[in-house]
């Protein structure tokens, strides 16, 4: 009998504050959906980070004939083949060093064509202008200064390149897209928080009468105030459950259309969507219910 009233009450309050209820459920949605797209947004450069930084290398360039007007390490001018020898055995004696494969002037040369087809250089350079080089695989990529103190400044070679630079304004990019999603978020949850307020202050007001006459027969506190805790928790399930529906079909657009644009990057999976929505349910009724609470404690003294 009692979860029955509970229940009516419930739908009472709803259908007296729809307008209310349906902004409530709006900016619940919205709030959690930027919250869910801040946690994707975080395991997809983390994703990212383990899936590119495997691969990255460090790349050791040796002084060419063109380099040595130019560049104060190369006045001795084209790099010997000793000095090429000389920096593959000290490669092979560091333990950081998982592999190293050497790249000479013309495969340098035939990428860069491969690569830049339309470049206006290419009918100005040739093999001779590329410069020769080691890419080193490390087995921990972050310890690239390793490699730089080791080698630059070394006889022969111009300079040590590290892969990771060129990945580090990307990664930079999407961490500030998540600081932007984050603060949004707070925003957006501000305003949820205040609409929740809102509505049961006005749900309680509208219902003042019979409360009163709950308090003459002896109901508990927690029964007068349970049908507005769960009016507020109701509205608030339903707009986790939108802001589910939209991670989803964020999900479903990146996974159909953008993956197959952008193929160097590597996407993170259906998996990860789905561990995150139970967060944003149980984060949206609790802060519906948490603030539901204090706000009756104020407005309906028993």
């Amino acid at each position: 009998m009692r979860a029955q009233f509970v229940l009516s009450e419930i739908g009472v309050g709803l259908r007296r504050n729809l307008t209310m209820t349906i902004a409530v459920v709006v900016s619940v949605a919205l709030s959690l959906a930027l919250a869910g797209a801040s946690l994707l947004v975080r395991d997809q450069v983390n994703s990212m980070k383990g899936y590119w930084y495997d691969k990255v290398e460090v790349s050791i360039y040796f002084c060419t004939k063109a380099d040595q007007h130019g560049s104060p390490q190369c006045s001795t001018g084209a790099a010997t083949d000793d000095q090429v020898k000389d920096v593959k055995s000290q490669l092979d004696k560091m333990p950081l060093v998982q592999s190293a494969t050497y790249e000479s002037s013309a495969e340098a040369f035939q990428r860069f064509k491969q690569t830049n087809p339309d470049n206006p250089l290419l009918a100005a350079v040739g093999a001779e202008s590329m410069p020769q080089s080691w890419r080193v695989k490390l087995t921990d990529p972050t310890r690239y200064d390793v490699i730089q103190s080791a080698f630059a400044g070394k006889a022969g070679v111009k300079s040590v390149e590290d892969q990771r630079k060129i990945l580090e304004n990307l990664f930079g990019l999407l961490n500030g897209l998540q600081t932007a999603a984050f603060v949004i978020m707070v925003l957006m949850l501000f305003v949820a928080l205040l609409l929740i307020v809102n509505t049961v202050r006005v749900s309680a007001f509208s219902r003042r009468r019979e409360t009163g006459i709950m308090r003459l027969v002896g109901a508990s506190n927690f029964y007068v105030q349970m049908p507005f805790i769960a009016e507020a928790a109701f509205a608030a399930l339903l707009g986790a459950a939108l802001a589910s529906v939209l991670l989803l079909g964020g999900h479903f657009f990146v996974q159909g259309w953008l993956a197959k644009k952008v193929l160097f990057i590597h996407f993170i999976g259906l998996s990860s969507v789905l561990a995150v929505i139970p967060l944003l349910v149980v984060v949206g009724m609790g802060m519906a219910g948490i603030a539901a609470f204090f706000t009756l404690r104020k407005y309906l003294k028993v």
